[in-house]
């Protein structure tokens, strides 16, 4: 039986222009919890007869974020490009409302980030059920795995 789930995930550092610590937490635990946690089949291996654990390597090239798959023993299975043109603006919306819950925690009272958490993972479940219609027939995912992988996305947009 396949083990279908992602084992190891990089994100490509010359994609990532910027950085603070913030993100780098943001980074780590979506990671980290992806790894821990996730499903993933690229459909198009998978019915070449490659299983997983899928070894992920995720850019952004020419406005397309750039998926290469491989094997455990990181061997390339597969390579997905998707246009990202319709992530613009969820990204630019979860960008400004984690930049006002980052503030919110340092000086906000607890119903104030209470209210901007809502906001944030109403806007982070919007793009994450936008990633699964856009993996739809070439990655058998769900929701949580989803979910982190936009996380991921935004961090590779950051530009200071």
């Amino acid at each position: 039986m396949a083990d279908n789930r992602i084992s190891h995930i990089s994100l490509d550092d010359a994609t990532i222009l910027w950085r603070n610590a913030d993100v780098e937490q943001e980074r780590r635990v979506a990671i980290f919890d992806l790894i821990e946690e996730n499903a993933f089949a690229p459909v198009r291996s998978v019915e070449r007869g490659l299983e997983g654990p899928w070894r992920l390597y995720l850019s952004v090239i020419d406005g397309r974020l750039r998926l290469d798959i491989r094997t455990n023993d990181d061997k390339p299975a597969e390579e997905l490009l998707l246009g990202l043109a319709r992530f613009r603006r969820p990204i630019r919306e979860y960008f400004a409302i984690c930049d006002s819950y980052y503030q919110a925690i340092r000086k906000a009272t607890a119903q104030e980030i209470e209210t901007i958490d809502m906001a944030r993972r109403a806007i982070h479940d919007d793009a994450a059920q936008l990633l699964l219609e856009r993996l739809d027939g070439k990655i058998d995912t769900d929701f949580h795995t989803a979910r982190r992988l936009f996380t991921l996305i935004c961090v590779l947009h950051i530009r200071g």
